[in-house]
């Protein structure tokens, strides 16, 4: 079974309340300064608790946007599982594909630098969350029902690459989110 976002282990009343307290001061500091306010010292001292807590939490301001970002991410991975067509169940493949990737750039639109913090602040930590190994076998699933033959691992890869939140930021300098969705989708149709 893949991790679902805000699955783990259960944490200690304490540790609980203050990882809450650390996210919610978090979350403030961002929505005022923007991605800056995600310093590790602001958000202890923001939160009220010293900076040893925030570490032991958050290593790194990479894990702390991930933590932001879990409450989206659980409603994008509930619509896809189970939500309506045709980004949840009931719809062809190729459509559900589709859908798929308008709703991701719709994520990246609107959290992309936060996301963009959360992949890259870690070496690799794109590819080792329990989000991205959901995303991955979702669309491996989708690929291999559009075209059995083709290697469908290789393909989500594929199709997650210019998901990438860094790329996204960097293509909205001059580009629309119509444009990157309509490239996308064009990019991997199942014809491609």
């Amino acid at each position: 079974m893949l991790p679902i976002a805000g699955s783990g282990p259960v944490e200690r009343a304490d540790a609980a309340r203050n990882r809450q307290k650390i996210v919610r001061a978090a979350a403030k500091l961002v929505a005022a300064k923007g991605i800056d306010g995600l310093a590790l010292d602001e958000v202890a001292t923001e939160a009220g608790v010293g900076i040893g807590t925030v570490y032991r939490r958050f290593p790194d301001k990479g894990a702390l946007a991930q933590a932001l970002l879990d409450e989206n991410e659980r409603e994008f991975q509930e619509a896809f599982i189970s939500g309506p067509p045709p980004l949840g169940p009931g719809a062809p493949a190729t459509q559900r594909l589709k859908a798929f990737l308008e709703a991701y750039v719709d994520r990246l639109e609107t959290h992309g630098e936060l996301l963009m913090v959360a992949e890259t602040e870690t070496p690799m930590a794109r590819f080792v969350t329990g989000a991205y190994r959901l995303h991955h076998s979702h669309l491996a699933a989708l690929i291999s029902e559009i075209d059995p033959k083709t290697d469908a691992h290789f393909r989500a890869d594929a199709i997650l690459a210019p998901l990438a939140a860094a790329q996204y930021v960097y293509q909205r300098r001059s580009m629309t989110p119509e444009q990157i969705k309509k490239g996308l989708v064009d990019l991997h149709r199942p014809d491609a």
